[in-house]
């Protein structure tokens, strides 16, 4: 991992605005973060011409670094996946940052949490061509419900810290991952292997009606026919 002194004054900029999104939301200004990342705002300004656009660099870094995470861990044995997971250091800022981008909303986050999916999709995808996932007939529902479980963890574990039961994502990022692995891990990787009913009896009701026609509509009254 290169240090700060290695990275480009354009990337020391990029992650300390991510930094400090993170930790105090997205109306920090730009003189907070060119302080934080030790140069001037006008330089801040020369490198993303605006917040705006120092908003979306940080947004597309988060999203190339989640898109790397699972293209490593698909050419990785489990083991060394999960070992990799246990390092929760490694990928604090990264938590804190989601966590703000979904908190946050409006179409910013929208358009975030669209690219998960896209990005689950073609990862699911490959899992399936490797044998790893199995095939489902819906591929995009069964994308946005991963994204949305991702997602959701997070939001639990911020009203867990509310509550002073966990730390908070944003504060502690790294402990708030702690807390996420030891209190969900288990029963996740416990669901997605094993499935949660023992037989398919609510998807073949599922599957039932969304194949049974709708009743013709009298067009007198719109009203279904009998």
């Amino acid at each position: 991992m290169r240090s700060a002194g290695d990275l480009t004054a354009r990337a020391r900029i990029r992650d300390a605005a991510m930094l400090r999104f993170g930790r105090d939301g997205f109306g920090v200004g730009v003189r907070q973060v060119a302080a934080d990342a030790g140069v001037s705002p006008a330089l801040v300004l020369h490198h993303f011409g605006s917040k705006d656009g120092l908003r979306a660099a940080c947004d597309q870094h988060a999203h190339d670094a989640l898109v790397a995470a699972k293209t490593d861990a698909m050419a990785q044995p489990a083991t060394t996946v999960l070992a990799q997971l246990a390092a929760m250091d490694r990928y604090a800022p990264l938590v804190a940052y989601l966590f703000r981008v979904v908190l946050d909303g409006g179409p910013g986050a929208a358009r975030f949490v669209d690219g998960m999916v896209d990005d689950t999709l073609t990862y699911l995808a490959e899992g399936e061509r490797a044998g790893v996932v199995r095939p489902t007939e819906d591929p995009q529902g069964r994308a946005r419900y991963v994204v949305a479980a991702q997602l959701g963890l997070l939001l639990v574990t911020q009203l867990d810290a509310a509550a002073g039961r966990a730390p908070s994502p944003t504060a502690e990022p790294a402990a708030a991952l702690t807390h996420m692995a030891r209190t969900t891990a288990h029963a996740s990787l416990e669901l997605y292997t094993h499935g949660l009913f023992a037989d398919s009896t609510y998807l073949g009701a599922w599957r039932a009606t969304q194949e049974r026609p709708e009743p013709p509509v009298d067009p007198t009254t719109h009203q279904e026919q009998p």
